[in-house]
């Protein structure tokens, strides 16, 4: 075997080895995920569990406010970040003891489920569909450095660049 054939299966393994890795630990998280706690049962039957606790407390308005804020999800990882955010705000709302499951909780419990560095994306499509974000601004600048106006031009920043 020829010397660049030899370097083309060591550098082809190479790779399959990296983005095997990688697909192992997604698929490690998930099972992680789905193993019992040491207090009880697994994230993934917390999660279901509340959703369904909270199922009459969804209105249609709600679920598809909800729908709206996960639709710039890619699709393949949609309906995971949508599970995980429905038990956020099942959460909230089953503590708080709300007899229906308004807006304001909806946006609250995806703020609070969205890691951090998602936050730039939410404003913008908060803006989006005509939702103030400022009464969040303590979620989502926790250090209480935006102000106001510059959560606003903020949003009017991402449209710039979006259009």
């Amino acid at each position: 075997m020829s010397a660049w054939a030899q370097w083309l299966v060591i550098g082809w393994s190479a790779l399959m080895i990296v983005f095997l890795s990688i697909g192992g630990f997604f698929m490690f998280r998930k099972f992680l995920f789905s193993m019992p706690r040491v207090d009880g049962p697994s994230v993934l039957e917390r999660r279901r569990a509340l959703i369904e606790q909270s199922l009459p407390l969804w209105t249609d308005e709600g679920k598809r406010l909800l729908n709206a804020l996960v639709a710039p999800v890619p699709s393949l990882f949609r309906a995971a970040a949508k599970e995980a955010i429905a038990a956020k705000i099942a959460e909230l709302a089953l503590e708080r003891g709300l007899s229906s499951i308004d807006p304001a909780t909806i946006v609250e419990g995806y703020i609070r489920a969205t890691p951090r560095q998602d936050h730039r994306h939410l404003i913008r499509r908060l803006h989006e569909l005509g939702i103030d974000a400022s009464p969040y601004r303590a979620l989502l600048d926790p250090s209480g450095r935006w102000t106001k106006a510059e959560l606003k031009a903020r949003s009017k920043q991402s449209d710039r660049t979006r259009g």
